[in-house]
């Protein structure tokens, strides 16, 4: 059995506490590996390790630190395969979604090559008599990150890239379900030449989460994950006086309205619905077709697409559809919604409840289900069930199908399929929730814009990647600068007032 360790001062460091986590292959069920869970004084020596290391990593001109981001990239692109093997082993993805994984994570590490712009400063000369003023943008310090295990390398790398070309170091907890490939990303970092200490993973629960929301030395907090745990998160890291940014759940719908190209819609909402068994954040979780036609017609067009979907572990090839989801408690979970959906008068049209592959029987897989008829006061609709389950809600109209999106207390992403750029438009504008997609189901911004959501799926300010990133691992400093004039008369040490 395989002993995982933490990385700490640029080396794997075995766990002290004792105490172990389960790895799981959830293709199989069996336990692959052991993760260490750090006690709280194993995390507080992280932490001091890496404040001891970051203020010579944070005086570093950002153009150097952008080359290492730049070596980052030729360094991920090279051990790509490896990574997603990894990748795919512990959390159960395709290789090919766990190549994309790794993909979108690495498009944020593309961006922070370009950290030096980002974090020039302003300035304004003959504010006053003699008088300059100008900002610079600075470090936090050291800033932790909490991470989920649905993207083992995407999200880390979209919060700790930033981080890091603002010149910070960083206290890790990835999940403890899938911890190997931020360890991986952690050693390429220092083979890219990021000084040792400045990256910490340290591996962990709660007692390690609570270590670094409690550290006077950590400055700011992200987090990815549920809803519950964000509201957590957040209200103990801004108690503490920490500037925070924590993500939540998602229920995201999709609006087809009757002009929609039927097949493109069945398409888009089978791709992302059911990708990657469903556990994503921006997963389309409700379809709203707009009329009783446009719903039959949605329907007859779904079933058959979900019924052929291809499941199996990420070593049957590229041709698999999804894989298994994380856990056999999320197993049980999704089954028992599922279950929930029947009892409360909701159409099961596709039901793959007794599914089972053969030769992994004992594998964490859950087959897609497709339901219609969904109406909101069920728990299949209110409840974000991270899993391969689509909810099918019938619309009378426009104005009741944007209804439902905006009364959801969840407000990650939606879309619209329509070819009537009046709807659409009207749509964009309107809408309470923070990623939009016009054609296209999953509205995922590049690396270049902002991803985040609004109402219960975001606590904070400021989203994750793009401009928002650098503002929030960076902190303004303004200098206002006077250079008394007359020294060689004797010199004059009166502040003049400002005209």
């Amino acid at each position: 059995m395989q002993e995982l360790n933490h990385f700490l001062g640029g080396t794997y460091v075995k766990g002290r506490s004792g105490r172990f986590s389960d790895v799981f292959n959830p293709a199989t069920g069996e336990v692959q590996s052991k993760c260490p869970m750090a006690s709280a004084d194993e995390t507080a020596a992280a932490i001091e390790q890496a404040a001891e290391a970051q203020p010579k990593w944070g005086a570093m001109n950002p153009q150097r630190r952008a080359r290492v981001m730049m070596a980052m990239v030729g360094l991920m692109n090279r051990d790509m395969d490896k990574l997603a093997e990894a990748l795919s082993k512990e959390h159960g993805k395709t290789f090919p979604d766990a190549k994309g994984d790794l993909q979108r994570g690495l498009e944020v590490i593309e961006y922070c090559i370009g950290a030096p712009q980002m974090l020039k400063g302003e300035y304004t000369d003959s504010a006053g008599p003699g008088i300059d003023m100008y900002s610079m943008r600075q470090p936090l310090g050291v800033v932790g990150s909490i991470m989920p295990f649905n993207f083992p390398a995407m999200m880390p790398l979209w919060h700790v890239g930033p981080a890091l070309a603002c010149g910070n170091a960083v206290v890790l907890k990835p999940s403890e379900r899938d911890p190997s490939v931020p360890l991986m990303l952690a050693e390429l970092f220092v083979e890219a030449g990021l000084p040792k200490g400045v990256f910490q993973v340290v591996n962990g629960d709660k007692e390690a989460v609570d270590a670094i929301l409690d550290s006077e030395i950590i400055q700011g907090v992200s987090f990815v994950g549920s809803t519950p745990i964000a509201q957590y998160i957040y209200s103990r890291a801004t108690a503490n006086g920490k500037r925070a940014q924590c993500f939540g759940g998602a229920k995201n719908h999709l609006i087809v309205m009757p002009d929609a190209d039927i097949e493109q819609a069945a398409d888009a909402i089978v791709g992302a619905g059911f990708g990657a068994a469903g556990e994503r954040c921006m997963a389309v979780s409700v379809a709203v077709p707009v009329g009783e036609e446009t719903a039959d017609s949605l329907i007859k067009a779904l079933v058959p697409r979900v019924e052929k979907l291809k499941i199996g572990p990420y070593t049957a090839g590229n041709d698999v559809d999804m894989g298994p989801v994380i856990t056999a408690e999320s197993k049980h979970r999704i089954l028992g919604l599922i279950q929930s959906g029947i009892d409360q008068g909701a159409e099961l049209v596709v039901d793959n409840r007794d599914f089972s592959l053969q030769g992994y029987e004992n594998g964490f897989f859950v087959g897609p289900h497709l339901f219609d008829n969904v109406t909101p006061e069920m728990d299949i609709y209110k409840t974000e069930i991270f899993g391969p389950v689509v909810s099918t809600v019938r619309a009378g109209s426009y104005e009741e199908a944007i209804g439902l999106a905006m009364d959801h207390e969840y407000g990650n992403g939606t879309a619209i399929f329509t070819r009537d750029g009046d709807t659409a438009r009207d749509f964009a504008n309107r809408i309470n929730i923070g990623m939009v997609g016009i054609n296209v189901p999953v509205p995922v911004p590049l690396a270049y814009h902002t991803f985040g959501g609004w109402k219960k799926s975001m606590f904070g300010d400021l989203n994750q990647h793009g401009p928002d990133s650098f503002k929030f691992y960076s902190r303004t400093k303004t200098v206002t600068s006077r250079w008394p004039s007359g020294i060689k008369e004797g010199g004059e040490f009166n502040f003049k007032a400002m005209d």
